[in-house]
């Protein structure tokens, strides 16, 4: 199964309207307890989450992961730091990005994929004001387009 694909738990669409994505990466993503269950419950929320690389390792900060309903005292905390999993190539190559100006590490999904949660993780350089509503005219355009063809193919 390609990257990106399966059954799709939470979607960041803010994330491709900020940044534009240049690369992106499948990570597995360290859980404890009861996190699991509320993820296949879809109870994740993406807005304002990144990931960080600190000593060798990736991690996401800001993640909320509801608290599962019949958890009791096992239930973990929502909003802590989880650890990604990726190859080493994979984070040496994410830190000379990250060193680079501009750079930053977005989840853009949280998807599992034969039964493991995996987050597709962008590298995205921010946009600036002018390049959000250059995207947005491009988008709109191509929406008028599509639609004259629709109303041209019912006459």
């Amino acid at each position: 199964m390609p990257k990106g694909e399966g059954k799709l738990i939470a979607q960041n669409k803010k994330a491709r309207h900020d940044f534009s994505i240049e690369e992106t990466y499948e990570t597995g993503i360290v859980l404890q307890g009861t996190e699991i269950k509320s993820i296949r419950n879809g109870r994740v929320n993406l807005k304002d989450s990144f990931a960080r690389v600190q000593n060798g390792e990736v991690f996401l900060h800001n993640m909320h992961v509801s608290p599962y309903e019949q958890g009791n005292r096992y239930n973990h905390e929502p909003l802590r730091t989880r650890k990604l999993l990726l190859h080493k190539r994979e984070i040496s190559k994410l830190i000379g990005y990250s060193k680079e100006t501009g750079y930053s590490l977005v989840p853009l999904k949280v998807y599992l994929k034969n039964g493991y949660a995996k987050v597709l993780l962008g590298l995205g350089k921010g946009k600036k004001k002018y390049d959000k509503r250059e995207d947005l005219k491009r988008k709109e355009a191509k929406r008028d387009i599509e639609r004259a063809f629709r109303d041209r193919q019912k006459m």
